[in-house]
């Protein structure tokens, strides 16, 4: 007997990457349904999470060809230039800092992007307010909070099972719920990575000048600092340190907090001012070895747990929702099965290899900058030097910041599904 198929997609996570999926889908014609264990209407909450996301200007391009971006740009703060220092000392503003930089301006690959930044800052409680808007005026169905207790797949259909005892059926079950992925798990596929011993400290400060669009990086031996442009004068702080002392910093008073932070940084944030809550999140590796099993597939961090040294975390979970909602959308047009393995396959070849690549880079680059070690600052502040000068070089860095390289799916090209 056939089994009854209550959607075409089951999407377990109603997250940034999950609810992104849902909206590719939706346009691809697709029966879709989110489910997620938190109430949806804490999508909207005001200080979600506390974090902000640098969206690249391809990503932002998929943003806008799914009706989300231009909700967006009111709270989007560009990125038109970023500065990458190498720091000698835990103390940027108590030493002074190594001559080796690098500076990455917009307007060098302006022509090849069409005038755009080389990202946006976006606070997550707007993406994840937008996303979850553009989700119930398409009339995707969401079950929250609800929570996924077990997955299960044959040759005709995967089932999953709910807390409360409902079964959904589709062709195909998407496991977007992040790095504690319950459909990943429940398909058996593995993971490789590991803890780095660091934790990053977030928190909102309001500048006392004008940061111009410019987003620092600092390197320092203990883990990077990052200074990112938000809209109204203000920056997003991602302060990474061992784990004992984030931990310590996450429960200073405020009061102690703002003192280390102008102790250290103080020249550049000339009297900033801390708004809102902080928060510590722990920094680890994650990698799943398979991107698909039987009739399953993985997006986002339930996928690619990654550092967000560079900030790629949520784009390249995006990149992931645009070629599987493309892969699934030329397969309906061709009358295939989507949840085939034929089809997955098509899939998980598109995105292993970036995915491997980009994630084994940002970790090469944690270790490489996360040291004092005289003859590791030596070759890496000539590295710096090098890419600096050399204009090509320096632009496809760019490029690739932007995630404007390799096959691009559709919508990050800002074309439909």
């Amino acid at each position: 007997m056939t089994t009854p198929m209550t959607h075409d997609v089951i999407i377990a996570g109603a997250g940034m990457a999950g609810a992104t999926f849902a909206l590719a889908a939706a346009q691809a014609g697709l029966k879709a349904v989110l489910i997620d264990p938190q109430p949806f209407s804490e999508q909207l909450a005001p200080t979600f999470d506390g974090r902000s996301t640098a969206v690249a200007f391809s990503t932002f391009r998929m943003l806008d060809a799914l009706g989300v971006g231009e909700g967006l740009r009111a709270h989007a703060c560009r990125m038109d230039h970023i500065l990458v220092t190498d720091g000698r000392r835990p103390g940027a503003a108590s030493k002074p800092a190594s001559p080796a930089y690098l500076r990455f301006d917009a307007a060098e690959i302006g022509d090849r992007n069409g005038g755009e930044p080389l990202g946006y800052m976006v606070e997550n409680r707007h993406i994840r307010a937008a996303l979850a808007q553009a989700v119930t005026a398409a009339g995707i169905e969401v079950r929250a909070p609800a929570a996924v207790v077990t997955v299960t797949a044959d040759t005709a259909a995967a089932s999953v099972t709910l807390a409360d005892g409902a079964i959904l059926t589709a062709p195909l079950v998407i496991g977007a719920e992040g790095r504690g992925s319950t459909v990943r798990d429940a398909a058996g596929i593995d993971t490789v990575g590991w803890d780095y011993g660091q934790s990053g400290v977030v928190a909102t400060v309001r500048l006392g000048r004008d940061h111009g669009g410019v987003a620092h990086e600092y390197f320092l031996p203990r883990g990077p600092f990052a200074i990112l442009p938000l809209t109204d004068r203000r920056a997003s702080l991602v302060w990474t340190e061992t784990t004992r002392a984030a931990d310590a910093l996450g429960k200073a008073s405020d009061e102690a907090f703002q003192s280390h932070l102008m102790r250290r940084f103080g020249d550049f944030l000339d009297g900033a001012t801390v708004e809102g809550p902080r928060f510590v999140y722990p920094l680890g590796l994650k990698l799943a070895t398979r991107l698909t099993a039987q009739r399953i597939a993985l997006i986002g961090d339930a996928a690619h747990g990654v550092h967000p040294v560079a900030g790629q975390g949520l784009n390249m979970g995006l990149k992931d929702a645009a070629a599987l909602a493309e892969v699934l959308a030329d397969a309906v047009r061709l009358g295939e099965d989507i949840g085939s393995e034929l089809v997955l396959d098509r899939y998980a070849r598109w995105r292993r290899f970036d995915n491997a690549a980009l994630a084994a880079g940002f970790d090469g680059f944690v270790r490489l900058f996360s040291t004092d070690h005289a003859p590791v600052r030596l070759a890496r502040d000539l590295g710096m030097a090098v890419v600096n000068r050399v204009g090509p070089l320096r632009r496809a860095f760019m490029q690739e910041a932007g995630g404007a390289t390799g096959d691009l799916p559709r919508l990050l090209r800002g074309e439909p599904v």
